[in-house]
């Protein structure tokens, strides 16, 4: 049973990953101005950061999805969302009306900190089956586990 709600939190991680890279991809620019509205990186990083995110975000996503280099996929996946938890808890702390540009978009939103309790809240269960993935990395219909085998799972199980 593990082994399918590993399926399950593998694939909605990943696509979600994908999702959010994919919306960003085609705009880098709005994607370098979402990371600048935080506050929280030197200039001299927020280009980089914003160029490259979607790009990682994909590339993370599509890994998850195929359930490939799974456990280090996964832990990435778990720093990213403890990260941008950080950074919207960050911004609600200090009063910083911003869209969290998770799924594009960034910037100026009034209507942004009766958002932020949903957004810490998905990011957070997001984190929880990243986790998951992490701690079980060998699901169904991985090709970790046509490659590998039952080898990736933790003894005791």
């Amino acid at each position: 049973m593990k082994e399918w709600v590993g399926l399950l939190a593998r694939l909605a991680t990943g696509a979600v990953w994908i999702v959010a890279g994919a919306v960003k991809l085609p705009d880098p620019a709005q994607s370098v101005d979402a990371v600048r509205a935080y506050q929280l990186l030197p200039s001299s990083l927020v280009q980089p950061v914003g160029q490259l995110l979607p790009v990682i975000e994909i590339v993370v996503g599509a890994t998850l999805v195929l359930g490939l280099l799974t456990r280090g996929s996964a832990i990435v996946s778990a720093l990213l969302f403890a990260a941008f938890i950080i950074g919207i808890a960050s911004v609600w702390a200090r009063g910083i009306s911003i869209d969290c540009g998770c799924f594009g978009g960034g910037g100026y939103d009034a209507d942004a900190t009766s958002k932020y309790p949903w957004e810490i809240a998905r990011d957070a269960a997001l984190l929880a089956a990243s986790l998951f993935v992490a701690w079980l990395p060998s699901t169904r219909l991985s090709l970790d586990r046509m490659m590998f085998g039952r080898a990736l799972e933790p003894e005791g199980l």
